[in-house]
């Protein structure tokens, strides 16, 4: 292949999700998935061989998916110019507080093995692994072993769509995507609620805090109570 782009449209093309997790992303938690990521080695490709099968294994933990409107996703950091004029677009067609979801994850890595298998025999001993363990946070994906992290964004693509629409059916059964005054979805004032609570126990920085407020425009707002916090804490 000619470009790095190609190469990753490849490899998303012919990834494929083989076992999904059995649960969406959870609402209002954290989302463990423990995931087995099967490729065909590539040296397999040079000796014609496919006798083979390399196994990833790891967990991809998803965070509380996150309400934010595109006025909030302008003022987050490390985004390019045209990722910024998307955004305005969004906030042209929705409004600038148009409330939507934010997902994050982090990836942990557990190990590799080569096993001496056909990547179809890996999968249903995997998959009969799995059916044991009655792991309904599981998962097996069949990927392409040079760029399998590309494997990995597709299949946590897939998950986020498939979860989305039970996301924002749960908080919008709750009001939580409603407006509260100053144009803030309420679900946001209930985090903030949450972030000032956790900093007064000191499970987080008050810093983290003063970022969330500044970020929502409402560090005015709020800012007697934010000294307040960070006085008592001296």
């Amino acid at each position: 292949m000619d470009t790095e782009s190609e190469r990753i449209e490849y490899a998303a093309l012919h990834t494929e999700v083989v076992r999904h997790p059995r649960q969406h992303l959870d609402t209002f938690g954290v989302t463990n998935i423990y995931y087995y990521l099967v490729t065909e080695p590539t040296y397999s490709e040079i000796y014609n061989e496919n006798n083979e099968t390399v196994i990833r294994e790891g967990r991809v933990i998803a965070e509380r998916p996150k309400i934010v409107t595109p006025y909030y996703l302008t003022h987050l950091e490390g985004f390019s110019y045209d990722a910024r004029q998307y955004f305005q677009k969004l906030m042209m067609m929705h409004g600038p507080n148009a409330p939507g979801l934010f997902y994050t994850y982090r990836n942990e890595a557990k190990g590799l093995n080569i096993v001496s298998d056909r990547w179809e025999v890996v999968v249903e001993k995997l998959n009969d692994e799995i059916d044991k363990k009655n792991d309904p946070l599981a998962a097996i994906i069949k990927g392409q072993d040079d760029l399998w992290d590309v494997s990995l964004l597709k299949f946590i693509y897939e998950m986020t769509s498939r979860s989305m629409q039970s996301n924002l059916a749960q908080l919008g059964s709750r009001g939580l995507l409603g407006m509260s005054a100053g144009g803030i979805p309420v679900g946001v004032r209930q985090t903030i609620e949450d972030m000032f609570a956790q900093a007064y126990r000191g499970e987080i920085r008050a810093y983290l805090l003063e970022q969330e407020l500044n970020h929502w425009g409402v560090f005015e707002e709020y800012q007697d109570r934010f000294f307040a916090l960070v006085k008592g804490r001296k």
